[in-house]
C-alpha cells in the first residue's frame, strides 16, 4: 500500500470552516468543532431567512 501524505485536502475543509466563521465570537471562531456547528447553523438559517424574506415582500 502505498504512503499516503496527509492534509490538502481536509485543510483546506477546516481552514474555509474557519474564514466563514471568522467574526464570530469566542471559541465559535477559534476552534474548529464549536465552528463547524456554529457556521452548519447560520447557513441553515441563512438558506430558510432568504425565503421568509421574499415571502415578507408578497
Amino acid at each position: 500500500m502505498p504512503r499516503v501524505k496527509r492534509g490538502v485536502r481536509g485543510a483546506r475543509r477546516r481552514k474555509k470552516t474557519l474564514k466563514m466563521a471568522g467574526g464570530y465570537q469566542g471559541a465559535r471562531g477559534r476552534l474548529l468543532r464549536s465552528a463547524r456547528l456554529a457556521v452548519e447553523r447560520a447557513l441553515r438559517y441563512a438558506y430558510r431567512d432568504r425565503r421568509v424574506r421574499k415571502r415578507e415582500f408578497r
